[in-house]
């Protein structure tokens, strides 16, 4: 079995990106994901580039903080940051010119950093909502990049990352007997979401997801690789 452990978040805060890089330079953690909107973006490029075997993505983000577009008013609330939040499911489906507006703007500007893609993901795993399939898809082709698995693109094996997803590293499912339960699934290649983080002022007002990512980073630096498993 190949497994990749990826965390999500990177350039969320200061905190949350340091967290990542401790998590890659002492422990088992080999992918992560950019928020181009986050509030230490600057700093989690400098420390990508100091770090070149770690793999970057990006973590497009539609529920979270404010666009990096600067004309997509269908997609914000009054404050001016975006209005879909992890209940976006029983929220209106959303501008869909609009969303693939602002996505290919936080490509863009990933691209810009001068980090190569590695892949697709998203906060909140929004783009496994059934109605920006077609947009994922897309832009997935377009950059030629892989995706994170989810279900609303299970028909789609040629532009997954891996072929199943591991959710279970969260909260209290976040144990050091990872492997073991890895090892009981059926699949080749599995991606672990992982959220590690030091944490920090910034991310106490950011997320109520806080004491289990630094859990997170201890057990992800404590882990064994154990025979039969291969990290990608």
């Amino acid at each position: 079995m190949k497994v990749l452990f990826n965390a999500d978040d990177f350039g969320m805060t200061k905190g949350v990106t340091d967290g990542i890089i401790t998590a890659f330079r002492e422990g088992v953690v080999r992918s992560t994901t950019m928020m181009m909107n986050g509030l230490a973006v600057e700093h989690a490029v400098k420390l990508a580039k100091q770090h070149p075997d770690l793999k970057v993505g990006i973590h497009l983000v539609l529920s979270w903080g404010k666009p990096v577009h600067d004309d997509v008013p269908g997609l914000l609330n009054e404050q001016g940051t975006f209005k879909f939040r992890n209940t976006y499911r029983s929220m209106e489906i959303p501008n869909l010119k609009e969303v693939e507006k602002e996505w290919r703007a936080q490509i863009e500007a990933f691209i810009a950093t001068g980090l190569p893609l590695h892949h697709i993901d998203s906060h909140h795993h929004i783009h496994g909502w059934e109605p920006l399939k077609d947009i994922v898809i897309a832009l997935a082709t377009e950059y030629n990049v892989p995706v994170r698995f989810v279900p609303s693109l299970s028909n789609h094996p040629e532009i997954l990352l891996t072929e199943s997803l591991w959710l279970d590293f969260y909260a209290e499912g976040v144990s050091e007997h990872i492997f073991t339960a890895l090892q009981e699934l059926n699949a080749a290649t599995v991606e672990v979401m992982t959220h590690p983080a030091y944490v920090d002022d910034d991310l106490r007002d950011a997320s109520s997801y806080l004491i289990d990512r630094e859990k997170e980073l201890d057990i992800l630096c404590k882990l064994s690789v154990p025979e039969g498993i291969e990290l990608l």
